[in-house]
């Protein structure tokens, strides 16, 4: 197995101790791999046993041990994946009530990848690696990469949407922009944690083709290509044997065939055996006898399955020493690139240039879903009344979701934000309906004051010029929150009638739907303009009203599908068996066929479509050639073409690129997406651009070889601006 080191030794150079123990180990240079690797067996034999086993477990809710006898210091973990965690008391889940933990809430990764920017990705990952190196954090415990397979799924909003090969070419760069910080990436949930329904429970069974295809891209490239210092398992089993701990998933996958060089962390309260942990690649044991989130046991850290239980399985013969040489060695690595590197920047939060970050992916990230008779934007013009409707427009989002919870220095609501953009326009806001307090344990009902909500909404609405509903989900339990799936595909807390509702007195209404999910549409031909705004952190309300106002000109392409109905989705089409499963029984029914695969290939058509998103100016593409018409394996096929702006406004598109094999002698989708480019242009700017796509990236995976494999024969190239937005189809030969 390989060494990973290349990608991050810049970072380092002479490592000389400890302020503790400045003497405990000899200097060497860092920029050396062999070096670092022999330094790491100089210290192991110096460790007793009793110390390697303390390496591999937590001392604290969020900390492991390190060796003060030789200068190795501990390691400091925090969630998230869209911003660093507030501090929490040593051993317990109250927080620690610090001053200085406040930070920037950046958007979450369902907003990232709907920017389709890769750039962006790694300017986004460098931001939040300065605030967690402020913050003195070694381990950042993200970003998420399980793919969206149903709109049910609680924690979606953490992921980077439906397909493999997108996560995967926004992943790699969030990573390194992290790493470039001292900080480790923590890549997550590995594998398969489709639904938190049952997550602790839940066995997945899929087939080969799928997990390869589909659900292990994003993780292979941040692995390969990211250089990803560490990674988490995941809660739930896969193949009858817990994540945290899968032979098949962690010893033969990732350490073997990918050479991963890093450190399995476990989930909280994800471990489950002594036996199985040591032997099959459990490298730190965080978070047992405790949920994860809230309710904690009284933690006793040396009774951990890798603390005691495992020092006794080595000296009474059970297991062998090897096992945990192997743990020590990835952990010393760890430490080598974060907490012992001399050399690592000393951070910086809540700053102009992060908040730029924050601001920049949200306008980039919101997407334009309908926009009839030009609704949006809406211009700021004196006389003009705009009724704001809803719970969302002000209600906190940092806050909530589980472990991804914020405590932000500031959060600028949409209402906010439209108040302050809107200087001659007249701003008026109603509730509308409310849902009750963030707190993750409890599930939320209806307002009980309904009527007198719903009554104050109609009336603002009534005489307004424009009406702008604010809804969608929130971060509370059985919503875009972790420990829970959604209860319905549709709206919760009544929005649906209460937008009916207001269409009736006022039929001049746009809705601004915050979520992580997709969600059922009835109400969508009463609308004129719908916006998906995701959750956007600190800069929401900044973000949003520079869209509606025009400021900003939408460029986010949706990340999943939006079905019709839940049973279009591929993972529902197939009843419980398939979603939520039987007596903690689950099989991926529908295979290779996820998200926008399934509805192409079966000929159902979406809502919106995977890839969807408009804008305030028009573009024409023109030109589409490819460099042959035949290629080999080791061949680039390379499509150009020309792009212009032939509106009046600044804006971005992104040219996406789908294959697609007819007649193939295995099932396959109709298209899959294999590359993209987003382009900005001026009013009347023309563009040539290239999107090169490696023949080998047309491979399937064939179970029977346990291997990846090229077919021959024609293929289609399908070059548009969505899935269901495809321009121009090409006929290619790979011979």
């Amino acid at each position: 197995m390989g060494l990973n080191l290349l990608g991050s030794l810049y970072l380092f150079g002479e490592f000389v101790g400890s302020r503790e123990n400045p003497t405990a180990l000899p200097n060497f240079s860092l920029k050396d791999p062999i070096a670092i690797e022999a330094e790491i067996e100089c210290i192991l034999n110096r460790l007793t046993l009793e110390e390697k086993i303390d390496l591999c477990h937590a001392q604290s809710k969020f900390s492991s041990m390190g060796v003060p006898r030789l200068g190795i210091p501990e390691l400091w973990m925090s969630d998230g994946p869209h911003g660093v965690r507030a501090e929490f008391e040593w051993d317990s889940w109250n927080k620690a009530n610090w001053t200085n933990d406040e930070i920037t809430a950046f958007p979450a990764l369902t907003c990232l990848a709907s920017t389709f920017n890769p750039e962006l990705s790694w300017a986004y990952g460098f931001a939040l690696g300065e605030e967690a190196r402020y913050r003195d954090k070694d381990v950042l415990l993200g970003p998420g990469v399980n793919i969206y397979r149903t709109p049910l799924n609680g924690r979606n909003f953490e992921y980077m949407g439906e397909d493999p090969y997108l996560a995967s070419r926004m992943v790699v760069p969030y990573i390194q922009g992290v790493q470039k910080n001292g900080v480790a990436a923590c890549v997550k949930h590995f594998a398969l944690n489709n639904q938190e329904y049952w997550r602790n429970k839940v066995n997945v069974e899929l087939s080969d083709r799928a997990l390869h295809e589909i659900y292990l891209p994003a993780f292979k490239a941040a692995v390969q290509e990211g250089g990803v210092w560490t990674l988490m398992g995941a809660y739930n089993k896969v193949r009858g044997q817990y994540a945290c701990h899968n032979e098949f998933l962690l010893m033969d996958i990732l350490k073997e065939k990918w050479g991963f060089d890093g450190v399995v962390i476990s989930d909280w309260n994800a471990t489950h055996d002594t036996k199985e942990a040591a032997l099959y690649g459990l490298d730190i044991e965080m978070g047992t006898g405790t949920n994860g989130m809230d309710v904690s046991k009284l933690d006793h850290y040396d009774y951990y399955f890798l603390a005691k239980p495992f020092l006794e399985a080595i000296e009474n013969g059970a297991i062998d020493e090897a096992f945990l040489d192997d743990k020590v060695r990835r952990i010393l690595r760890l430490n080598f690139r974060t907490a012992m590197n001399p050399y690592k920047p000393l951070g910086r939060k809540n700053n102009p240039e992060h908040h730029a970050v924050a601001l920049q992916v949200a306008e980039e990230g919101i997407v334009l879903l309908k926009n009839e008779s030009n609704f949006f934007p809406i211009k700021d013009q004196a006389g003009v009344t705009i009724a704001i409707i809803g719970e969302n427009a002000t209600r906190p989002m940092t806050i909530g979701g589980g472990s991804s919870g914020l405590k932000a220095e500031f959060e600028i609501s949409p209402l906010e934000g439209i108040r302050e953009y809107y200087q001659s326009a007249k701003i008026v806001h109603a509730l509308g309906y409310e849902s009750g307090p963030s707190d993750y344990n409890q599930v939320m009902a209806p307002s009980s004051n309904r009527s007198k909500l719903l009554e104050e909404a109609i009336e603002v609405a009534r005489d307004a010029d424009y009406v702008l509903f604010v809804g969608g989900l929130n971060k509370s339990r059985n919503q875009d929150c972790e420990g829970g799936d959604r209860l319905s595909y549709g709206l919760p807390f009544n929005q649906e009638a209460i937008i009916n509702e207001l269409y009736e007195v006022n039929p001049n209404i746009g809705v601004l739907l915050v979520s992580g999910n997709a969600v059922a549409l009835p109400w969508l031909d009463k609308v004129k303009g719908l916006i998906q705004t995701w959750y956007l952190g600190s800069m929401t309300g900044q973000a949003i009203a520079n869209i509606v106002g025009g400021s900003a000109n939408p460029s986010g392409k949706l990340p999943f599908t939006f079905p019709k109905k839940l049973t279009d989705n591929g993972a529902h089409y197939f009843g419980e068996h398939s979603y939520p499963g039987v007596d903690f029984e689950q099989n991926y029914e529908e295979g290779i066929l996820v998200g926008y695969r399934w509805h192409d290939t079966m000929g159902i058509d979406a809502e919106f479509a995977f890839g969807h998103g408009l804008s305030y100016t028009d573009f024409s593409i023109e030109g589409i050639v490819v460099n042959s018409v035949q290629y080999h394996l080791d061949d680039d096929i390379r499509i150009a073409l020309s792009i212009s702006n032939t509106g009046k406004m600044a804006g971005s598109e992104v040219v996406q690129v789908y294959v697609g094999k007819p007649n193939s002698k295995v099932h396959r989708a109709k298209k899959e997406l294999k590359g993209f480019k987003k382009v900005d242009l001026r009013p009347s700017e023309t563009k040539q651009i290239t999107i090169d796509i490696p023949v080998s990236d047309l491979n399937y995976y064939d179970p029977n070889r346990a291997n990846w494999h090229l077919e021959r024969g024609m293929y289609h190239l399908f070059v548009g601006t969505a899935s269901d937005q495809i321009l121009k189809k090409i006929k290619i030969m790979i011979k």
